[in-house]
Formats: C-alpha cells, sequence, structure tokens
C-alpha cells in the first residue's frame, strides 16, 4: 500500500487535494477528524480555539505524533492500493507515517499568507478564521506543533497561487502518476 501525505499551512489546499483524491477512488483518512471528533465528545464548541486545546493536549498527553498514532491502524485497514493523508501537522508524524508504511510519501502545499486567508474567509467551516491575526496565530500554533519541519522533509513540493482549475489539473496529473507505479 501506498501512503501519500499531505502537509501544508492553514488554508494552503489540503482539503482540496483530499476531495479530488476522493473522486479518484482514493481512500482519505482526515487527521483533522479525529480532533473534531474529540472535541464533540468532550462537549466543545466546533471552533479553532477548541480545536487547538484538544490537539495540544493530545499532543502532550501521547506524545507530538499521538494524532498520527490513532491514524495508522486506520490507514492499515484501508483496502487500497493508495490511501491519502490528509492534514500532517508535524515532523513527529511523517516520522511515524515513514516507519509505518514503507511506501510512504509526503506532498507539501505552498500557498502564501494573504491567498489562504482569502479562501479561509469563503470556506464556511465552523473552525475558520474571522481576521488575518487569528491566521497568524493559528500558523504559529501549528508550527508548534512541527508544521514548518514537516514541511521541509517533503518529497513534492506543490504551488498553489494559482486557480483552483490549474491547482486541481496539477493533483489530478500528481495522483494519476502515483496510483500507476
Amino acid at each position: 500500500m501506498k501512503v501519500i501525505a499531505v502537509v501544508g499551512m492553514p488554508g494552503s489546499g489540503k482539503g482540496e487535494f483530499s476531495a479530488i483524491a476522493h473522486e479518484m477512488g482514493i481512500p482519505v483518512v482526515v487527521m483533522g477528524d479525529v480532533i473534531r471528533e474529540e472535541v464533540k465528545n468532550q462537549g466543545l464548541p466546533p471552533t479553532d480555539e477548541s480545536m487547538g486545546i484538544i490537539a495540544r493536549g493530545l499532543r502532550e498527553k501521547y506524545g507530538m505524533a499521538a494524532i498520527a498514532h490513532i491514524c495508522v491502524p486506520v490507514i492499515a485497514r484501508q483496502q487500497a492500493a493508495v490511501v491519502l493523508v490528509d492534514g500532517v501537522r508535524g515532523d513527529a508524524e511523517v516520522t511515524l507515517f515513514s516507519d509505518s508504511f514503507p511506501e510512504f510519501s509526503l506532498v507539501s502545499i505552498e500557498t502564501p499568507l494573504n491567498t489562504r486567508f482569502a479562501r479561509l474567509s469563503e470556506r464556511g467551516r465552523s473552525d475558520d478564521l474571522q481576521n488575518i491575526h487569528e491566521l497568524i496565530v493559528r500558523d504559529e500554533r501549528e508550527c508548534s506543533f512541527g508544521l514548518g519541519k514537516a514541511m521541509e522533509l517533503a518529497s513534492v513540493k506543490m504551488d498553489n497561487t494559482g486557480t483552483r482549475e490549474e491547482f486541481q489539473e496539477k493533483v489530478r496529473k500528481y495522483l494519476t502518476g502515483m496510483k500507476s507505479i
């Protein structure tokens, strides 16, 4: 089984990448869903603040790869030649996935701050942000988990500064190549 993980700053295009993989019949494991489920289980509001509290708490309790540890058996149960993991947040997670899956690759989506904020403003999810300062704070929180280090470890860097259609075409081309290898 080939495991492809996608990493990027909030609003960079990870969800779009995952949606295309799903459309192509590739199973997608979303790491943020683990956190969202825990927020729900604890009866917290589904906000960015709650997500941050839960993510930090899980990592403090179980280590920086806590979310990845929860996801590894979910990934392993997939009956597919290629599985996509959406939402790697740190280098410890990259290491765990690399150790767990011999055919592991990491794709970093590169998108500037202002572009990401504009996209997040349009997305309409409950944990989205109201102003660019909130995005900067979120970026800092994500980087404290090792997000920047994870992005540096990526074997593939994918620019997402063009149109949605251009990005979709890049993703389809990449995933088609991965399915045929």
